[in-house]
């Protein structure tokens, strides 16, 4: 009986031993499920955050399409020179290795200019540039500049299926956008796009 009572405490002994090291594991795997879970939220965040940064650089877009429908890009022969007071280059800017123009990515050109979209109390500020996709400011002809395809230039596809036209022979103007928002955040955009009639 002496015996059998030893036994029985040893047994408690390493039972509770194994329960703290199980507690162990158990605690460390909460804390790990918790980080998991706060990177997740901080992702999904951002993930937010940057959608909201896209939506907001969608402004540029309409300001340049009234500049060329209504404002200062309106008139025929209005693109053949420079506009600098609506951020408008006649000819294809200089851009880095992913295609952004090198002057959008100059603070010290276009910080606090006019042309700048604040939106909110300067949490975020967007900036744009418009380029027309051409090789020499004046005239555009076919060899200097980049034209939408004509219709004679499309072959095949849904379009000619579906019995509708293609679309017309056009100038290619480039709209690159960039949005810096809190934190240091930045969202680059880009779209080309045809004069609108």
């Amino acid at each position: 009986m002496i015996t059998s009572l030893r036994r029985q405490r040893r047994e408690r002994g390493v039972v509770l031993l194994i329960c703290l090291i199980v507690l162990v594991i158990l605690l460390a795997g909460g804390v790990a499920v918790m980080r998991s879970m706060n990177t997740t939220l901080s992702s999904a965040g951002n993930l937010a955050f940057k959608r909201d940064l896209v939506n907001q650089g969608e402004q540029a877009a309409v300001k340049a399409l009234a500049l060329f429908s209504t404002g200062a890009l309106s008139a025929v022969g209005a693109d053949y020179n420079d506009v600098k007071t609506s951020n408008y280059s006649a000819v294809r800017l200089d851009t880095n290795d992913r295609g952004i123009p090198l002057a959008l990515l100059k603070d010290e050109l276009y910080k606090g200019k006019a042309t700048d979209i604040i939106v909110g109390t300067d949490a975020i500020q967007i900036r744009y540039l418009i380029d027309r996709l051409c090789n020499v400011s004046g005239a555009s002809s076919k060899s200097t500049c980049i034209y939408a395809p004509a219709t004679t230039d499309v072959r095949g596809g849904s379009v000619q299926e579906s019995g509708r036209p293609p679309p017309p022979k056009a100038l290619v103007y480039r709209l690159s956008v960039r949005v810096d928002g809190p934190r240091d955040t930045q969202v680059f955009l880009q779209s080309s796009f045809t004069k609108p009639e």
